[in-house]
C-alpha cells in the first residue's frame, strides 16, 4: 500500500464579495499534471445585495475551465464571445498570447431573489510550444459530456481522456478531469484509468484513503501509479483533476503563466499600459496588483 502523497485544505481567499476556497497552488505543490490552478467558488447564497461581478482581467500562456455545480454565470471577453453557463457545461477558454475577460452573475438572476453559486474555476497551463497561440473561446453543454454508471455511481468525463473515454473539450496535452457521485460506498479504480498525477478533490462527503478518513475540503494529491485503495463513501461528491506533468516548470504571477517568466513582464507591462487585448464593450479593469 503507497502513502497519499500530499494533502491540500482550502485556504480562503477573497476577490471582492466573492469567497473562494484556494487548492493550488500551494507552497509544496504548485501544479497536479498541467492543471496549475484551481477555485473552489462557493457554495454561497447570493441575491440582491451581494453578486458575482469579475471584472475585465487578462490571461496569457494557459486555459480557463469554468465548472458549475449550481447557479449560472454570463462569459464575456475580448474574442467577442458573451456565454452563459449552466450547472454541468463547461466554459473552455484558450488564452493563448493573450484574452481578457469578465465573469458575472446573469441580469435574469439580479430579480431580488436569492439563489445558490457553487462552481471551480480552473487553469490548465498550455504546453511550452502552444502558449503563444491565438486564443479561443469554446462551449461545451453538458449533454455532451461523456457520462456512465458503474452500480449506482454516476461518473462524468468533464475534460481529457479516462475511463476509455474522450471529452469533447478542445484540450492541448494529456490530461483529464472526472466527476464522481455516489449512492452507496464505492471502490475507486484509477490506476487502470487514468495517468500521470491525480488530485482527488472532494466537494461532498469523504472517502477512505491508505487507512485515513478525508472529508470535503481537501485535496488528495500523488501519482495514479501510486494511489492507494480507495473507498468513496455514500452521497459522496469527488472531482478528479490530473493527467502528464511538463517537462519544464511554470512561473505564475496574478493570472499570467508561462515557462518564460519574461513574457509575464511583458504581459504585465502590456496590461499596465492597457495596450493587452481588451474588451470592446466593457469598460472594467481590475489592476496589477501592487500597481
Amino acid at each position: 500500500m503507497s502513502n497519499i502523497g500530499l494533502i491540500i485544505e482550502e485556504r480562503s481567499r477573497d476577490i471582492g464579495d466573492f469567497l473562494v476556497g484556494r487548492l493550488i497552488p500551494f507552497r509544496k505543490k504548485r501544479m497536479i499534471g498541467p492543471f496549475i490552478f484551481i477555485d473552489h467558488m462557493g457554495p454561497t447564497d447570493l441575491g440582491p445585495k451581494k453578486y458575482m461581478d469579475v471584472d475585465q482581467h487578462p490571461h496569457i500562456g494557459l486555459s480557463t475551465l469554468t465548472f458549475i455545480l449550481e447557479g449560472e454565470l454570463m462569459h464575456e471577453d475580448s474574442l467577442g464571445t458573451r456565454q452563459l453557463i449552466q450547472p454541468g457545461s463547461v466554459n473552455w477558454m484558450v488564452a493563448g498570447k493573450g484574452v481578457s475577460h469578465t465573469e458575472r452573475t446573469p441580469e435574469h438572476l439580479r430579480n431580488g431573489n436569492t439563489f445558490t453559486a457553487h462552481g471551480y474555476q480552473i487553469w490548465v497551463a498550455l504546453p511550452k510550444d502552444m502558449e503563444d497561440i491565438e486564443p479561443e473561446f469554446h462551449h461545451i453543454p453538458a449533454t455532451d459530456l461523456p457520462s456512465w454508471k458503474d452500480g449506482t455511481t454516476q461518473f462524468k468525463l468533464v475534460a481529457g481522456e479516462g475511463y476509455g473515454r474522450k471529452s469533447p473539450v478542445p484540450v492541448h496535452s494529456p490530461l483529464f478531469m472526472v466527476e464522481i457521485k455516489t449512492e452507496e460506498t464505492y471502490e475507486l479504480n484509477t490506476m487502470d484509468n487514468l495517468k500521470g498525477e491525480i488530485g482527488i478533490c472532494i466537494v461532498d462527503g469523504g472517502i477512505e484513503a491508505c487507512g485515513q478518513s478525508v472529508e470535503k475540503g481537501n485535496i488528495l494529491v500523488s501519482k495514479v501509479a501510486d494511489t492507494c485503495k480507495t473507498i468513496l463513501k455514500p452521497n459522496t461528491h469527488l472531482l478528479l483533476f490530473g493527467g502528464e506533468p511538463f517537462p519544464e516548470k511554470r512561473h505564475i504571477h496574478w493570472n499570467f503563466v508561462s515557462h518564460d517568466a519574461q513574457k509575464i513582464e511583458t504581459a504585465k507591462q502590456a496590461w499596465e499600459d492597457k495596450t493587452f487585448p481588451m474588451m470592446k464593450n466593457d469598460k472594467s479593469y481590475v489592476p496589477l496588483p501592487g500597481s
